[in-house]
């Protein structure tokens, strides 16, 4: 899962997530545009507050653009003008995770949590750091503060989340909760979906493992992992024509794969 940022107004912290695959449809990653709760209040805090709107927009401009530097040095600018604007040290969090530096990222959205503790995309993209860094259950609750503020736009995203941050966990009871709850709001979230299509297969409940997996492969681009599993569906039904198919779109999009070696050398499952 990364991090992403949409920009709505210009930017949004985000959240995907991921399924890691590709993002066409607007529910697919964790951490898609949602409006933040953390909107600028002009009136009493006056130019200060719209001058880090500014800056921050533009570093979340920057940062999708894979513009670090400048993209810190914009978010520098915004809190020099306004120190108690949340989602610039939001911001700073997810430039910070993309640079590897954890200590930092961990730092700067703890303080933008103090400042905003409601907000729902700081709450999503702390989750999602704690997930990357293997403190799966410590990510959830920050998920659950998200999808907890009546305003945010996209619960379902944190709700995947939280499905793929428990699968991790081997919790499959729980993380098919989450997965049904994200679909519930978003029918067509694909994250969800092939997620879905992970646990069915697990359970061994194969022709709705396959349901999910082709509603997938029609609503984005294929990925290494929905052909893998589609071809794995596909064999354990004996359909060995469909396999091949899912093989050869395998070999061809992504060579170079993991699920391709797996192909390779026969490991199915």
């Amino acid at each position: 899962m990364k991090i992403r940022v949409g920009l709505a107004s210009i930017a949004m912290l985000l959240g995907a997530c991921a399924a890691d695959g590709p993002h066409e449809h607007p529910a697919t990653t964790m951490g898609q545009p949602a409006p933040p709760s953390g909107e600028a209040i002009i009136g009493e805090v006056g130019d200060a507050r719209s001058r880090a709107k500014l800056h921050t927009e533009l570093a979340a401009l920057y940062y999708s653009r894979g513009n670090m530097g400048v993209a810190l040095d914009e978010l520098r600018i915004a809190v020099a003008a306004d120190a108690a604007y949340a989602p610039a040290h939001g911001m700073f969090g997810v430039v910070y995770q993309e640079l590897k530096e954890s200590a930092l990222a961990e730092q700067s959205f703890e303080r933008a949590l103090r400042l905003a503790p409601m907000d729902p995309d700081i709450n999503h993209n702390f989750g999602l750091f704690l997930c990357q860094n293997r403190r799966e259950q410590d990510s959830i609750k920050y998920f659950l503060n998200a999808v907890r503020n009546p305003l945010y736009a996209t619960p379902w995203r944190s709700y995947a989340a939280a499905g793929q941050c428990t699968m991790r966990t081997n919790d499959l009871k729980q993380a098919e909760d989450y997965f049904q709850r994200a679909l519930k709001l978003d029918p067509d979230d694909p994250a969800s979906m092939l997620q879905m299509g992970q646990i069915r297969y697990k359970q061994g409940n194969l022709e709705e493992a396959r349901r999910y997996v082709s509603r997938f492969n029609k609503l984005v681009n294929p990925t290494a992992e929905s052909l893998w599993l589609g071809l794995r569906i596909e064999r354990k039904l004996g359909q060995r024509a469909a396999e091949g198919g899912y093989a050869t779109q395998l070999r061809r999009r992504f060579p170079t794969s993991a699920e391709y070696r797996a192909l390779q050398r026969g490991d199915f499952d």
